[in-house]
């Protein structure tokens, strides 16, 4: 099933967010693995044929509700020079991630994700707020990367380290990572 990148209106939306908000309580009442969508539905006040009709699976509904909760809420912050402004936002970036809420999201929503869409989606909010920080930058007449560029050399490889070497991993290497990008060459 595609996700859209519209959000519903009318009753859609309300059943998407009273299954989401069912889906987030019971996770943190009786735990992820605990979850049925018969559980979820009647949290919901929808019928499990609703869930099963809109989501498919428990996986699927899971990927969907993962993918709203890395969801930036809002936009990165303006410190006033690119560099900081970067660092900033690699270091939030990193903690959110990093942490085992955002190690679940990311766990869910690659599972749910057989056509690729959610992790194109979690992709694209990067890559907007990435954009954002390149703009103010390039408005202010500082010299800037391109967004895949930044994606390349700092988002890809905290993913990567957070999903399979999380030992050790901070600020200090969100920093490094984000010079590199803006200096390349050392200087």
């Amino acid at each position: 099933m595609s996700r859209q990148m519209v959000r519903p209106g009318g009753r859609s939306a309300r059943v998407q967010a009273s299954v989401h908000t069912a889906v987030r309580e019971l996770a943190s009442e009786v735990g992820r693995d605990a979850l049925t969508v018969p559980m979820i539905a009647q949290r919901a006040g929808v019928t499990p044929s609703t869930v099963y009709r809109r989501w498919g699976d428990l996986q699927e509904l899971l990927s969907d509700v993962a993918v709203e909760r890395l969801r930036p809420e809002t936009a990165p912050g303006d410190h006033g020079a690119l560099a900081v402004d970067l660092t900033a936002w690699a270091e939030q970036f990193l903690d959110e991630m990093s942490s085992p809420a955002g190690r679940a999201y990311i766990r869910d929503a690659l599972l749910g994700d057989p056509d690729g869409g959610n992790a194109g989606q979690c992709s694209a909010y990067a890559a907007e707020q990435i954009d954002v920080i390149l703009t103010r930058a390039s408005q202010r007449g500082e010299k800037v990367p391109d967004v895949e560029t930044v994606i390349d050399h700092v988002v890809a490889p905290l993913m990567y380290r957070i999903l399979f070497r999380p030992d050790g991993l901070g600020a200090v290497y969100a920093h490094r990572l984000v010079t590199a990008v803006l200096d390349p060459t050392g200087r």
